[in-house]
């Protein structure tokens, strides 16, 4: 008998030795980083990634001493099922519990896009697609969500026009949607304020009218100083009923465009083409940026009807067709007639 709890003390005491020795080496791996180097390395978690994949992938970067110690801690803690997908930045200087919160906390590095001015919803998805931040075709088919543009209140098919141009911080990971949502969002925060929805409403003009000026302005110049001189003409042009006869609508509506516009293209049958048809075109062309927006609300007070490019980014005015004619002739005939010689 004595011989038995002797060996059964002994057993005892050699499993609390082995469970001594395996909690110490779970301690110490659990508690130190993997070293000292605190060089930022970037771990992508992806779909369907498991805990203990996500495991042998932060020990095969050597950012933990040991996986199955970093699986453990997770389920010590609770947090075995939330692992979430993403780029993660991290560093072997951490230790394996700041590493767990990090990748359980959904805070993924995002990435910088700048949207410019004057960008088409075309180019704005091919831009994110370059920059691997949305799949291009889906990020098109979400500017054409119905519910969110009812959402929005927007009087249109598409959201040409409403999403904002700025510098942009998405993860790898953000959903086409929420994307479109972000830049809506950033729209609706920058231009649809309550004081320049009550101006458009004192110009006899729609919202939507101002975003669909501001974007052809958008598309006109370049030069701050400009802009409302460019709007100057088109609401003196619509106060009138003269066509607006602006390139850029025309541009617009010519699918595939190689870069010419010709005197054929002035005659194109489409809602955007304003050399014929009066008014608006149905909608906006590109993203104005705010101060365009700006400029379509308060233009400057001129009786200009026309404006020619001077060939250097700038734009000569006029006030009547005999100016407008002469500064054609300056700007456009001679430089092409010296061309030719």
């Amino acid at each position: 008998m004595n011989k038995i709890k002797k060996s059964a003390l002994g057993c005892f005491a050699g499993f609390l030795i082995v469970f001594w020795i395996a909690g110490g080496i779970f301690y110490y791996f659990a508690t130190h980083p993997a070293s000292d180097v605190a060089r930022p390395v970037i771990v992508e978690i992806t779909p369907g990634m498991t805990l203990k994949k996500a495991a042998s992938l932060l020990a095969e970067r050597n950012l933990i001493r040991n996986a199955f110690s970093f699986h453990l801690l997770a389920y010590l803690q609770n947090k075995q099922n939330q692992i979430q997908i993403g780029e993660y930045e991290l560093s072997a200087s951490m230790v394996p519990g700041e590493i767990l919160n990090i990748v359980t906390s959904g805070k993924t590095v995002l990435h910088a896009v700048t949207i410019p001015e004057g960008y088409r919803i075309t180019e704005i998805a091919a831009l994110l697609a370059q920059h691997e931040l949305a799949d291009q075709n889906e990020l098109l088919l979400q500017t054409r969500n119905r519910e969110l543009i009812q959402t929005a209140g927007i009087s249109a098919d598409s959201l040409e026009g409403y999403l904002f141009p700025e510098t942009y911080h998405f993860s790898k990971y953000t959903t086409e949607q929420k994307v479109v949502q972000k830049m809506l969002q950033t729209f609706k925060e920058h231009a649809e304020t309550p004081e320049f929805i009550n101006r458009a409403k004192a110009l006899n003009l729609s919202f939507h009218d101002i975003v669909t000026l501001a974007s052809l302005i958008e598309k006109e110049t370049g030069l701050d100083e400009e802009r409302k001189l460019i709007s100057s003409v088109f609401h003196n042009r619509l106060k009138k009923n003269m066509r607006l006869q602006t390139d850029p609508t025309v541009i617009y509506a010519i699918s595939g465009f190689d870069g010419n516009i010709r005197k054929k293209d002035l005659s194109i049958d489409s809602p955007y083409n304003t050399y014929k048809y009066s008014g608006l075109p149905p909608g906006p062309i590109a993203s104005p940026g705010l101060q365009s927006i700006v400029a379509a609300l308060y233009p400057s007070e001129t009786n200009y009807l026309y404006f020619v490019s001077r060939q250097d980014g700038s734009h000569q005015f006029s006030s009547s067709l005999l100016e407008h004619n002469q500064a054609v002739q300056k700007y456009q005939l001679k430089i092409v007639n010296n061309a030719g010689s």
